[in-house]
């Protein structure tokens, strides 16, 4: 790679705080602009990360020949608009997780994105973790005979009635927020669901503050999660086979790396060396504007992740109640 790709942040949302040391650690990815509705923040932005340039307003970055590609944190609803914006603008793209919760739009961006010759990949840092790619090839590999069931969590309280993830207008809610994270993991493990089946228990400020799911996979495969707004910090992976379980403690922010394998009456510690997740995952962006490697993830996935989402919501939209 003969410099570095030069990349635009299209807010100046909280989940920069991850991307930014992560692009200092890297050497194939430079932050060299900063967007934000207010003129003045964007400005203050810049100066206390150490960034180039501010554009007022997202359009403006979206036409500053310096940006090669920008990253997308902005609230769920706005997702699909400002990739496709950005697609058209010639701007390659990593968009925060979930690209979105429809397939067809998710089919669609990726078709802009093939027309346009760019990269758009969809931001699940997660799944560019040695932890990940451990528990994967030890499933793969048979550690713990066939695979059979896979449980997921991931929870923690939210605070403030002003939380985007509060805003169904802004589509939160803690399926799109955490339970994504369950259902990716389980898809990663045991293939594409054949059927799916959610319940929630909508808040106070109309968005699910509980969501759980149980999927069907191929052989007899079967996933459950539980994800929450207003539960204690949880977040777990479990994979049980016909000779033994995974367990990861922290599967999905990968803070404390290391996975338990547990056959008949032993334990073993797996260890897993730390890595940044963020930067891997910048660097795969990198790689793939470069033509050096595919990006880990692609239109499949993306678009799979798409029509599981959409179908848990179908199935607990539609769900009958019990009557005496």
């Amino acid at each position: 790679m003969s410099s570095p790709l030069r990349l635009g942040l299209l807010s100046t949302a909280r989940i920069n705080r991850r991307i930014l040391p992560a692009a200092r650690e890297s050497e194939l990815v430079d932050v060299v602009a900063v967007a934000s509705r207010d003129g003045g923040r964007g400005t203050a932005y810049a100066e206390e990360h150490g960034i180039a340039l501010a554009h007022e307003g997202y359009d403006a970055l979206l036409a500053d020949p310096e940006v090669d590609a920008v990253y997308i944190p902005l609230p769920n609803s706005l997702h699909v608009e400002w990739t496709r914006r950005a697609l058209e603008a010639g701007k390659h793209v990593l968009c925060e997780k979930p690209l979105t919760d429809e397939p067809d739009d998710a089919e669609a961006l990726f078709h802009l994105a093939e027309r346009e010759g760019l990269v758009l990949a969809e931001g699940f840092m997660y799944r560019h973790n040695p932890q990940t790619r451990r528990v994967e090839e030890l499933v793969r590999e048979g550690a713990i005979g066939r695979l059979q069931l896979v449980r997921t969590s991931f929870s923690f309280p939210v605070e403030g009635a002003e939380n985007i993830r509060l805003d169904p207008a802004l589509d939160g809610g803690s399926l799109l927020d955490l339970g994504t994270y369950c259902v990716s993991g389980a898809r990663l493990l045991a293939g594409e669901p054949e059927s799916v089946l959610g319940r929630r228990v909508i808040g106070p400020t109309g968005v699910d503050d509980l969501f759980t799911g149980s999927l069907v996979f191929p052989e007899g495969v079967h996933a459950v999660f539980d994800c929450g707004l207003r539960m204690p910090n949880r977040a777990t992976l479990e994979a049980v086979g016909t000779e033994g379980s995974l367990f990861v403690d922290d599967p999905w922010l990968c803070r404390r790396p290391g996975i338990e394998l547990r056959r008949g009456d032993g334990v073993e510690q797996i260890p897993v060396e730390p890595a940044d997740s963020y930067r891997l995952e910048l660097d795969d962006l990198a790689r793939a504007v470069a033509g050096e490697a595919k990006p880990l993830l692609g239109r499949e996935d993306a678009v799979a992740q798409a029509r599981a989402l959409s179908a848990l919501t179908r199935s607990a939209v539609q769900s009958i109640p019990l009557r005496p």
